[in-house]
């Protein structure tokens, strides 16, 4: 299974939208929406409000509460 090029989601085998570029870099797009805020627009997907990525460990809540120290 692929990931969407824009949005990092999930897609299903033979549900996708597949663009090929000159230079052969391929991308794979979940919907039209995806692919028309990249390609049409120009936008940049971990920048789009609508777009829900998941945060790296270090970024979580529960990372800081590990790397905080306990006051006693």
């Amino acid at each position: 299974m692929a990931a969407c090029s824009f949005c990092s989601k999930e897609i299903g085998k033979g549900t996708d939208y597949i663009f090929a570029k000159k230079d052969g870099s391929v991308f794979h797009f979940c919907s039209s929406k995806c692919r028309n805020n990249q390609l049409g627009l120009k936008r940049v997907g971990k920048k789009a409000d609508w777009v829900k990525r998941k945060k790296p460990e270090s970024e979580t809540k529960r990372a800081k509460k590990k790397a905080s120290p306990e006051k006693k």
